[in-house]
């Protein structure tokens, strides 16, 4: 008999993947969908009068075996910094535990296991279920490394309490597998995977269908433009190059804060001509770029894992990465690509020259990438998924025999 399983997330894409946030978290659950009767998802948002675009765009659906729920909350938002608020203080003023375990209840279904992502309110709010429940739950931990940090620091016993309690806990990097230790023995290493829509593609077709030129040597950037992704040094580093490449164009990809002084240092670094902001893009329509390019680049200032490498790397392209804990641990080899210093333009510049006058096997690079395919990645989920509900039916029988004996 198929199980059911829960799914905690602070984020998930609305119906339409309009929106979408957590779109690595849906990749998952579409991969394992055929193996479970019912998938419920709940990703609590915050209310915002429809001003923030989850809360505009996201309403309850469901797809297949799968629920989605959005249930509206108030709380202060990490990323927005408040006098006399710190981040640790912000876990007082969150009403997303109340919120997601009051729509549990009303949802009244049975589950076999609990899937948090993100440590708060997640994590939280899965070893709260948890007990009331009788179910295992397993924790990822995606913080970046920065994230992860600040929430040791935090010494918070709600923070602490999601770790020790959570019957396994999974991150992408082996880097911080020690440091997690510390508060649970059970964690394994699993990385993200990426979606089958990343596939080798032809390249003109792809710059046609982009009204990208055929005749320029493309170097792409996908995320966020947030300060810690670190455009602007890869801007400084095109700045560095172009007198020997002038054919180059460097595109970059993503929305975000960092908008308006990224587009001021192109005006003002006269690169104009060699730097395009192409804007969000809906995420059907990013292998079309990645496979537009000659050479990818994630220049950011840390990463747990950086899954847009991979996906670059599964369309047989090559990658230039900070060494960061994510970047060094998926490009082991310069077979695949390169790594330079975070925060270092010249560096930078210097490993995308070596990247534009390297001769490439693409298909090597593919054959690689494989190896983070959502198929595999999620098989390993499933086997600590099966450990974890045995060894806590295993527990809960040895405990009704020392209740009853």
């Amino acid at each position: 008999m198929k199980r059911n399983l829960l799914i905690i997330t602070p984020d998930f894409p609305d119906s339409t993947n309009t929106y979408t946030g957590g779109i690595f978290i849906k990749n998952f659950v579409d991969t394992v969908r055929p193996c479970f009767q019912d998938i419920v998802v709940v990703a609590p948002v915050f209310f915002s009068g429809g001003l923030m675009p989850n809360d505009r765009l996201c309403k309850d659906y469901r797809y297949d075996n799968v629920s989605v729920f959005y249930p509206r909350c108030l709380f202060l938002p990490r990323c927005l910094g408040l006098p006399g608020f710190t981040n640790r203080s912000k876990l007082a003023f969150d009403t997303r535990p109340y919120v997601v375990e009051r729509l549990v209840r009303r949802l009244g279904r049975t589950f076999d296991i609990i899937h948090a992502h993100f440590t708060w309110p997640s994590a939280h709010i899965g070893v709260t279920l948890k007990e009331r429940l009788n179910i295992p739950v397993v924790t990822t931990i995606h913080e970046d490394p920065v994230w992860l940090s600040e929430e040791i620091e935090m010494d918070h016993p709600l923070i602490q309490g999601a770790w020790m309690n959570s019957d396994a806990i999974l991150r992408a990097n082996t880097y911080d597998i020690d440091r997690l230790k510390t508060y649970n023995t059970k964690v394994f290493r699993v990385s993200n995977g990426f979606s089958a829509i990343f596939r080798p593609m032809d390249r003109s077709a792809c710059r046609a269908a982009l009204r990208l030129p055929d005749d320029r040597c493309i170097l792409l950037s996908v995320g966020n433009l947030e300060a810690i992704k670190g455009h602007r040094y890869l801007v400084s580093a095109i700045r560095n190059i172009v007198s020997e490449h002038p054919n180059l164009l460097c595109v970059i990809v993503g929305s975000g804060p960092e908008r308006a002084a990224l587009e001021k240092q192109i005006v003002e670094e006269g690169l104009s001509e060699y730097v395009m902001m192409a804007g969000s893009k809906p995420h059907d329509e990013i292998p079309l770029w990645m496979n537009a390019c000659d050479l990818f680049v994630l220049p950011s200032l840390n990463e747990s894992f950086g899954v847009v490498q991979i996906e670059a790397m599964a369309c047989g392209r090559p990658v230039v990465a900070t060494d960061t804990p994510g970047s060094r641990e998926i490009i082991v080899s310069d077979r695949y690509g390169l790594v330079c210093q975070p925060g270092n333009e010249d560096d930078l510049a210097e490993k995308i020259r070596v990247g534009l006058q390297k001769n490439w096997d693409c298909e090597e690079i593919r054959e690689f990438a494989e190896s983070y395919s959502w198929d595999r990645i999620a098989g390993d989920v499933l086997r600590i998924y099966d450990t974890a509900i045995h060894e806590d039916r295993m527990k809960r029988q040895a405990t009704d025999r020392d209740t009853t004996g």
